[in-house]
């Protein structure tokens, strides 16, 4: 492509989950001389859960902080002309675009255009159709009473759309998150849409900032290996893009953390499969000349990225219920914990056979000696002065998952000496997995909401 555009584009990370700090984002959009700040909330089972609570409320299904982080972020963000863009629509974009506008009339902020993007709720087609999932190959027809959710990742394509008829704040229900990043700069810039190696820089560019604090350090960090400076106090990251896509990845000089060529490397191979092919809705994405280079302190330049042609098809996550999971946790500290502890299990595994619950699948595992690792890992290890007992099960009804946290419990009365802290819970299980499905079948669309 053709370059004339000497812009430099910046893009700040609000969120890396649904759960984040809040105060970053806040700081990026105060300070951070921004042209967008984009939040990226949903991981694959958030939609589930939030098309649960969509289907008890109608006014619901958005991410379950959306009004704080926008309470937080409008003010500073309409003083400073930062536009807004964000997954934390879930599974009711129109909803969470609605609640945003009636904040921003509470705050005393008008003229905004908020966008609500759609197009991404698959159900119905995949229910009808005849697919498969691609991790067990089973059909996904057998799973039909079962199921909660479809929701397609779409691309960059219908925020670019809602960006081009003004929207000031644009909120999307599943929406791959790298494509989160690359649809402002496809606006700001004018890329074609099969510009495919400049739009494998631009997801390069994504995937950098998407997981947040990540990138400046707070995944990264490992004391005495990989130390990183006030952690507390944690920055999120700012991508500064020029109209070719090259960039560079700093943060605010007053936040914690660090921007630093091992940061960014680690961030670019973070949950990639081939890096050569990396599987996006708008290009397939090739990392393998990526260069990552130092410029000074927290400036790290990345360019390299390039890419090919998209794919015909689209992933699509596929919730379901799967049963429920029931577990009980009991500690025991002192000389001999972890012969206790064993004893413990024992006894808590012959109970349950002598009792007749059902179970899909066990675990009985010692915290702190052998639930990561297993048995081998932990030979030759020191033994511990304190261990949490820990058993879980996998049933096919809430009764049998609630017996298997009542036979830890009874452990305090009727098993080894010195047991304490007992905590027993049960909950439904959303499984997902997920079809391939052509994607003429996901057409993202946009209406909008003015405050």
């Amino acid at each position: 492509m053709t370059v004339t555009d000497q812009r430099v584009v910046r893009i700040g990370a609000g969120a890396g989950y649904s759960g984040d700090r809040i105060e970053p984002a806040l700081e990026l959009a105060e300070h951070g001389q921004l042209d967008y700040l984009v939040f990226e909330c949903l991981a694959e089972r958030t939609i589930a859960i939030a098309q649960q609570a969509r289907s008890k409320d109608p006014a619901l299904g958005y991410d379950p902080l959306l009004e704080a982080r926008m309470r937080a972020v409008l003010p500073a963000a309409a003083r400073n002309g930062v536009r807004i863009v964000s997954n934390m629509g879930a599974a009711n974009p129109l909803a969470a675009a609605r609640k945003t506008a009636e904040i921003a009339r509470e705050l005393g902020l008008t003229g905004l255009k908020i966008a609500a993007v759609n197009g991404d709720d698959v159900l119905d087609v995949v229910s009808a159709g005849e697919f498969q999932f691609v991790e067990s190959g089973d059909a996904v027809g057998d799973y039909r009473e079962r199921l909660i959710s479809a929701n397609a990742y779409l691309g960059a394509g219908g925020i670019v759309d809602a960006l081009a008829a003004g929207a000031q704040i644009v909120l999307t229900g599943r929406v791959a998150d790298p494509s989160l990043f690359v649809a402002p700069l496809i606006h700001e810039f004018g890329w074609r849409m099969d510009d495919w190696s400049t739009l494998g820089q631009a997801t390069v560019i994504g995937h950098l900032l998407e997981c947040a604090g990540q990138i400046t350090g707070g995944y990264f960090a490992d004391p005495g290996m990989k130390d990183v400076p006030n952690l507390a106090r944690l920055g999120f990251p700012i991508a500064e893009v020029a109209g070719d896509g090259s960039v560079v990845i700093t943060k605010l000089a007053q936040s914690g953390g660090q921007v630093t060529e091992a940061t960014c490397k680690e961030q670019l191979l973070y949950e990639i499969h081939d890096p050569r092919r990396y599987l996006q809705p708008d290009v397939v994405a090739d990392f393998s000349q990526v260069r990552i280079e130092q410029q000074a302190p927290d400036r790290v330049r990345v360019s390299g990225g390039q890419g090919s042609e998209r794919t015909g098809t689209l992933k699509v996550s596929v919730a379901y219920f799967d049963g429920y999971i029931g577990e009980g946790q009991i500690s025991y500290g002192g000389p001999g914990a972890v012969a206790r502890a064993r004893l413990a299990l024992e006894i808590v595994r012959e109970r349950l056979a002598l009792t007749g619950i059902a179970t899909r699948e066990l675990r009985f595992d010692l915290i702190g000696v052998n639930s990561l690792h297993g048995e081998t890992a932990a030979v030759g290890y020191g033994e511990p002065y304190e261990v949490r007992v820990r058993v879980a099960g996998r049933t096919a009804s809430l009764d049998e998952a609630l017996r298997i946290g009542n036979e830890v419990e009874t452990l305090y009365t009727n098993g080894p000496a010195g047991g304490g802290g007992v905590t027993k819970a049960a909950r439904e299980v959303v499984a997902v997995q997920s079809v391939l499905l052509p994607r003429e079948h996901a057409v993202p669309a946009f209406s909008l909401v003015e405050a």
